[in-house]
């Protein structure tokens, strides 16, 4: 069991306990659902791009680890959970996928977290 440092317990307690208005929830779904749509894309394209290159059998395989590879990534960063949404959306501002500006309408108490996290996560 791994043991958080006090100031990752704080800030996943609070994550927690935050509440998520109607507007901020429709929000938070968009910018998720446009973020998951552009590694969607980009996922598509790189794989088009594998799978234009095979010559050999052999090479089906190293297809199917790419896929995986993605799929798996996709799983484990796209959950919509409202109690990890602040640490989802802090690390794609901080990878230039979301723009905080499309954050604009969550409180000042999230978009703080947000860029806090992202600017913590930076360093």
């Amino acid at each position: 069991m791994t043991i958080l440092p006090p100031s990752d317990q704080d800030l996943y307690s609070t994550m927690r306990e935050l509440k998520w208005s109607s507007t901020e929830k429709a929000i938070a779904r968009r910018c998720f659902d446009r973020a998951l749509q552009q590694e969607l894309d980009a996922a598509i394209q790189s794989t088009k791009q594998k799978a234009a290159k095979i010559k050999q059998a052999s090479e089906l395989w190293e297809l199917e680890r790419h896929l995986t590879h993605l799929r798996k990534k996709l799983d484990d960063q796209y959950e919509y959970k409202y109690s990890t949404l602040i640490l989802l959306f802090a690390d794609l501002v901080r990878e230039g996928k979301l723009d905080p500006e499309d954050l604009r309408g969550l409180s000042r108490d999230k978009f703080r977290h947000i860029r806090r996290h992202a600017e913590q996560s930076a360093a």
